[in-house]
């Protein structure tokens, strides 16, 4: 019938040949990232979980790669500094664990009766008070963490559907860390009838006249907002659901062993955490830029174990000393470098481009650095002043004042310029 329609052939129209796909960034498959983990941290180690309070720690400071290694790949960084020689000055007493363990046994006791009182007395207007002995308590043992995890989003489905109260005992959640899954136990997670979960987090410094130490609030509210963010993930595959922004603070009232409870709101703490753990770089990136053969075993020797750490750059601060077990081995290094950053995040910040000590002395002397920089220009005028001020006192003080003024500061070719009358009056 085709060919009815003309007398000629039909030609045929040009192959355009096929466009080439952009190439894509295809990751690492889950297998290879296991075994290259287990390789970093030692075959025969076994990981080290991470949990809600190192992630706060770590989403403190995104920027450092060492620790986010490190962490990823599980390993054990209170040994890790014990074999290189700086062991981590601190850690929770066993006293203080038992006794927080006990304080926890004694809020979730006879059914969680006492939690979901102090529950409902703080975040249950609206909605009918829990019976005494009728609150669901789902069994949520499983095999392994993911399993644990599992069950754990199958008990809070069930526990929506069902609109009734549930407490949920140590659930475990998953969150997904620069690549890397992390299982995270808050202490609780109560569900409502009407679908709303909330986080409780249990701790055992005191409550005393319904205010608790602002430092030790702070730090119970990032690990809950860590809790809070991995929650989220579950609520979103359950319909009816919705995960609270304030989560239930529950400490021991006045030193007794009586619990008290409050309500702590996390969302800022969630919005900075969130936005801090999307800054982290991919696990599998960071482990593929180290030298071939880089192991944090740490049956090494200690030398080949500080070249392995040396290889991956480190963000320092002096609040690394309250969260990190490595701490103490990057501040020494910091300080022997004399990096600016070991005098804390605000005066890097001050600093600009004068990134070591030596350069910040040397432009304070006049020997370095650009005038018009407001760094350097800030440095001269305080050294000028402290040598000012220095001279002032010799000539008053005598020549055992002026033997203190050290010879580095001031040197003959910065000419101090005279006082101005504010600076007169603060001296």
């Amino acid at each position: 019938m085709s060919e009815s329609l003309g007398s000629g052939p039909v030609p045929t129209p040009p192959r355009v040949p096929p466009q080439a796909a952009p190439p894509t960034r295809t990751p690492a498959p889950a297998t290879a990232l296991r075994q290259r983990l287990a390789e970093l941290r030692g075959p025969s180690v076994a990981p080290q979980p991470l949990d809600a309070r190192a992630l706060a720690a770590l989403a403190a400071n995104p920027g450092c790669k060492r620790r986010a290694l490190l962490d990823g790949a599980g390993v054990n960084k209170a040994a890790l500094a014990t074999a290189l020689g700086s062991p981590a000055a601190f850690g929770q007493s066993q006293f203080a664990f038992m006794r927080g363990n006990a304080f926890e046994a004694r809020v979730k006791a006879d059914g969680g009766t006492e939690l979901m009182r102090l529950l409902y007395a703080r975040t249950g207007a609206g909605a009918e008070p829990p019976v005494p002995g009728e609150t669901r308590v789902p069994d949520l043992a499983a095999a392994g963490p993911e399993g644990r995890a599992a069950r754990t989003a199958l008990a809070l489905r069930e526990a929506t559907a069902a609109a009734a109260w549930t407490l949920l005992d140590h659930p475990m959640l998953a969150l997904e860390v620069a690549g890397s899954p992390a299982y995270l136990e808050p202490d609780a997670v109560v569900v409502h009838p009407d679908g709303h979960w909330t986080v409780v987090e249990i701790k055992s410094f005191p409550m005393i006249d319904d205010s608790a130490d602002a430092a030790k609030v702070g730090a119970a509210a990032r690990q809950a907002a860590v809790y809070v963010l991995a929650l989220e993930r579950v609520a979103a595959k359950v319909t009816g659901a919705r995960v609270g922004h304030s989560v239930l603070l529950v400490c021991p009232k006045d030193f007794s062993n009586l619990p008290a409870a409050s309500v702590v709101d996390v969302r800022k703490q969630r919005s900075v955490t969130r936005r801090q753990l999307d800054r982290l770089t991919r696990i599998e990136d960071l482990a593929a830029a180290l030298p071939e053969g880089t192991t944090f075993d740490v049956d090494r020797p200690a030398e080949e174990l500080a070249a392995a750490v040396e290889s991956v750059d480190a963000a320092y601060a002096p609040e690394c000393l309250a969260a990190c077990e490595l701490a103490f081995h990057c501040r020494a290094k910091a300080r022997a470098a004399g990096a600016v950053e070991a005098l804390g995040r605000s005066v890097r910040g001050e600093l600009g481009g004068l990134t070591t000590v030596g350069e910040v002395l040397a432009a304070a002397e006049g020997a370095a650095g650009d005038p018009a920089d407001p760094a350097v220009a800030a440095l001269r005028r305080a050294a000028a002043l402290r040598a000012q001020a220095l001279a002032l006192a010799g000539t008053t003080g005598g020549a055992a004042s002026s033997s203190v003024a050290p010879s580095h500061v001031a040197p003959s070719s910065v000419a101090p310029s005279p006082l101005t009358p504010e600076e007169a009056a603060c001296r």
